[in-house]
């Protein structure tokens, strides 16, 4: 096991098994993983890590992809969409508070499109090669361009909690289905 510093086991080896270190790690993931990769952030070997992974393929929580050389699993993306959607809403936050948060990230992006004049992250990235950059700069602008994409994918979020901010709210009671 791992052990920090202060020689005490690492809090969530000492506090988890390693499937839920596994079920943690997966669901988290934000790109295709292999089974390799998901163990060794787990802290867990490959075979108990791989029956992990296909129950939770079998589950509907994860998707396999065999198709490159090697099979990597990754999350249902719609599914961590609407999970995030709904913590959003239950939060506690108001739909006027979630709407300025939108309104702020567009705004930052809007920022970087007009101070770089690019209009995507990728191009972001391209002006590397392109201009004569020190490092610290070259270093910001990558930082830039994985901070777009993030607030890409949350704007898509916060977005859809908004325009779906009914639907959302939480039910105290069971609905009944007629016939």
């Amino acid at each position: 096991m791992t052990k920090d510093e202060s020689g005490s086991e690492n809090l969530i080896e000492r506090q988890t098994t390693g499937e839920d270190r596994v079920r943690m790690v997966a669901r988290q993931l934000s790109e295709p993983r292999t089974t390799n990769w998901i163990a060794s952030e787990a802290g867990w070997s490959h075979e108990p890590t791989k029956r992990v992974l296909e129950r939770l393929v079998e589950d509907g929580i994860l998707h396999r992809d065999e198709s490159g050389t090697h099979t990597t699993y990754y999350p249902d993306y719609r599914r961590q969409a609407m999970q995030e959607a709904m913590r959003l809403r239950d939060s506690g936050h108001t739909v006027e508070e979630l709407t300025d948060r939108l309104a702020n990230m567009k705004a930052q992006i809007r920022d970087w499109e007009e101070e770089f004049d690019v209009e995507s992250p990728n191009q972001l990235r391209g002006t590397l090669a392109e201009e004569a950059l020190d490092a610290d700069e070259e270093d910001r602008r990558r930082e830039i361009a994985r901070e777009w994409e993030h607030l890409q994918r949350r704007i898509e979020i916060v977005g859809f909690a908004i325009r779906e901010w009914d639907f959302l709210t939480p039910t105290t009671a069971p609905t009944e289905v007629t016939s």
